[in-house]
């Protein structure tokens, strides 16, 4: 081989083997809470998917609904010197040293699905979430148009002590029960978003109210507990969705199978995908420093029976829920 001949495939080689660092895919660590509910399960599935065509390599970490869990994670995503990192915080409060071992390391975070206490807002660069205020109105607000002037005797599931989403979809609920004297939140207690605590707690309040005859509506904060509420409803020999109206937050597929049977009567949608806004942020913060404004907010709608329950169901059904 000649001297040039070297010198050429030298240099084919170097630009070669420069190709994987110059198209290296970005690595984002996502501590998950876990997997109560079938949305946060649909989250976890839709957020794989959403990395998988942006050719990010996305490391998930499962909290198990434990807070300790997820200040391990960010600490070894940080060890690791991720790109990013994504962080569905279970309880609001107790961020700040561990994100701030994420700034110091020049690590973007982004927040999906819940917020953090105000005095953490400069230890993340975005916000992923819905309105979740909003979310907790529109499900009064579909309360109180359904009942008319009737009295209303309404017991509240809520979400997990601590969270963010849970006290907003209580304070959005209750601006609306504020407004109109005929609704009565009689019972609220928390049933951690999950299925068998919902129905549990439910149980407690059917026999606190005399089996239930004089209540009107359940509020939950998500519909995994409200399917077990459903449950318990339905065990105490009571008619859920006729005898005693629902409404709930978050638009899973069961949700949709209890409207179909006469079962279920709203479900306000969050929908599962906040890491492809996500992930665009990142990549544009880090391809072009463009920095994303500070809450990128999704969509929330209401569904009621008149929304061709199956239909929706179909349609769900398979993005991991």
């Amino acid at each position: 081989m000649t001297i040039k001949a070297l010198l050429a495939a030298t240099a084919l080689a170097a630009t070669t083997l420069s190709l994987p660092a110059v198209a290296a895919e970005l690595t984002v660590g996502f501590s998950q809470i876990g997997s109560e509910s079938g949305w946060r399960a649909a989250e976890t599935t839709v957020s794989k998917s959403e990395a998988a065509k942006r050719k990010v390599n996305l490391k998930i970490a499962d909290a198990q609904q434990k807070q300790e869990n997820q200040i391990k994670a960010i600490r070894s995503f940080v060890a690791q010197g991720v790109d990013a990192i994504f962080l569905a915080p279970v309880v609001s409060s107790g961020w700040d040293a561990v994100l701030k071992e994420a700034k110091e390391a020049k690590i973007p975070v982004v927040l999906l699905d819940r917020d953090i206490d105000p005095s953490g807002k400069e230890l993340y660069l975005t916000a992923v979430t819905s309105d979740s205020v909003q979310e907790g109105a529109v499900a009064g607000e579909w309360l109180a148009k359904t009942v008319g002037a009737k009295a209303c005797n309404v017991v509240e599931l809520q979400g997990t002590v601590g969270a963010s989403v849970a006290a907003n979809r209580k304070k959005g609920f209750d601006s609306v029960v504020a407004k109109h004297a005929n609704l009565k939140v009689v019972r609220s207690q928390t049933g951690d978003f999950t299925r068998a605590k919902g129905k549990e707690v439910m149980e407690s309040f059917i026999k606190a109210e005399g089996g239930g005859k004089s209540l009107c509506a359940v509020y939950a904060h998500n519909d995994d507990m409200m399917v077990g509420a459903i449950q318990a409803m339905k065990e105490a020999g009571l008619k859920p969705g006729k005898d005693v109206l629902t409404v709930s937050i978050d638009a899973v597929p069961d949700i949709f199978k209890a409207m179909a049977a006469g079962e279920a009567n709203a479900t306000v949608e969050l929908t599962p995908n906040m890491a492809g806004p996500a992930l665009d942020a990142i990549i544009a913060y880090k391809g072009k420093g463009t920095t994303p404004p500070k809450w990128i907010q999704t969509e929330s709608k209401l569904y009621t029976a008149a929304d061709d329950p199956m239909k929706v169901y179909d349609s769900k059904k398979g993005l991991g829920y």
